[in-house]
């Protein structure tokens, strides 16, 4: 997105909703691979990730701007990105909820293993930074933090069998950090990763039982040829998988 003509927005009263962890989070909807192994983005947003007057993003420099497709263009930078699936989420939870405005925080990176995101590693200060900076002006609300990782952890057997103490840990630390003691989170559980492993990883993030903390299951939604990334049907579909999860979870009915 060209930002060079867009004013610089100070909005209060957000309702924020940070979007971490790795490459499908980031979003790999749409990138197709050329010849001599050039990625690019297919450009294709579907009607539920179109922009909306009412949904925002943090960008890389810590200001606001209409947020769009796609949306970790400049946090994820060492690969193309694509579709993931924050913007079909941000416009399901708008149009449930009738009003208000949605700030959107892009953090994940691909090809990180959880271990990355511990207390005092870059990527997870980063994260914390980019919360904080959001809750600064008055009426600005962290409703959730949504998280889709784990693909790293499947590697090696090790990594997978710490996958639920380092889950659990990051949990806790972010929480303590932003002082946010019941901070909603949603994780993934994956929809890929190497088979030695997988089954392994997603024990673990199924298991995890700690108070305001739920779990959507990937598993199933269709893949890219490279069977690790999600399409970009199967980003719409996460989002709003993502969507009923925080409206029956964390919304009071009306």
């Amino acid at each position: 997105m060209d930002t060079s003509t867009v004013p610089d927005l100070n909005p209060s009263d957000l309702q924020i909703f940070i979007l971490s962890g790795q490459s499908n989070m980031a979003g790999r909807g749409g990138v197709i691979r050329h010849h001599h192994n050039h990625k690019q983005w297919d450009g294709v947003v579907p009607p539920e990730c179109r922009p909306d007057p009412s949904i925002l993003r943090l960008n890389a420099h810590l200001r606001w701007e209409p947020a769009a497709e796609p949306l970790h263009a400049d946090i994820d930078t060492g690969k193309v990105c694509g579709v993931g699936p924050g913007m079909s989420f941000a416009n399901a939870v708008r149009k449930h909820v009738g009003g208000g405005t949605f700030g959107v925080v892009p953090c994940a990176v691909g090809g990180t293993a959880i271990k990355e995101w511990g207390r005092g590693e870059k990527l997870y200060e980063e994260m914390v930074k980019r919360a904080k900076e959001c809750a600064k002006t008055k009426g600005n609300e962290i409703r959730a933090l949504l998280w889709y990782q784990g693909e790293s952890d499947t590697l090696a057997e090790q990594d997978a069998k710490d996958y639920r103490v380092n889950m659990e840990n990051l949990i806790h630390n972010v929480r303590e950090d932003l002082d946010l003691p019941s901070l909603s989170i949603i994780q993934v559980a994956l929809a890929s990763g190497d088979e030695k492993y997988i089954e392994m990883v997603r024990e673990s993030q199924k298991s995890i039982d700690l108070p305001n903390v739920v779990c959507v299951d990937a598993k199933g939604l269709p893949l890219k040829e490279d069977n690790l990334h999600l399409t970009t049907e199967a980003q719409v579909q996460l989002g709003h998988m993502l969507a009923d999860a925080y409206l029956s979870h964390f919304v009071a009915a009306p």
